[in-house]
């Protein structure tokens, strides 16, 4: 299963998203309203969103083309990159794929709301100051 953010225009350079994007204290600021618990872990973090189970993501790679989050559960198989595509010296284009293994009954109850937490995640980082 591959989802799609929209692409959108950051006013940050793609060397200073990816210091942002290293950290895992940072991605507490671009998680959805509703986020009930956030956990940072030296290569990642776990959060909890109403009404979802608990996911943990562990930061595999990032650097000044793209960030890679992958599932740091051996059950789930899927991953969210934000590629990062610099414009100018102080701006980049970011959109975030997911890429995710699921059989259909999985796929059918998950793809909606994956797809919110995506647009969501895009609003966010968009919204960045």
């Amino acid at each position: 299963m591959n989802l799609e953010g929209r692409k959108i225009i950051v006013n940050k350079s793609s060397k200073e998203l990816s210091e942002l994007l290293k950290t895992p204290e940072n991605y507490k600021g671009f998680m959805p309203d509703g986020l009930q618990k956030f956990e940072t872990r030296e290569d990642g973090f776990k959060f909890g969103l109403q009404g979802m189970p608990e996911i943990a993501l562990k930061i595999d790679e990032v650097d000044d083309q793209k960030a890679v989050l992958k599932s740091a559960s051996s059950s789930l198989d899927f991953s969210l990159t934000a590629t990062l595509n610099p414009i100018s010296e102080n701006q980049t284009e970011v959109q975030m794929l997911f890429e995710g293994k699921f059989n259909p009954f999985i796929k059918m109850m998950v793809e909606k709301p994956l797809q919110n937490f995506i647009n969501t995640l895009t609003d966010k980082i968009e919204a960045y100051k």
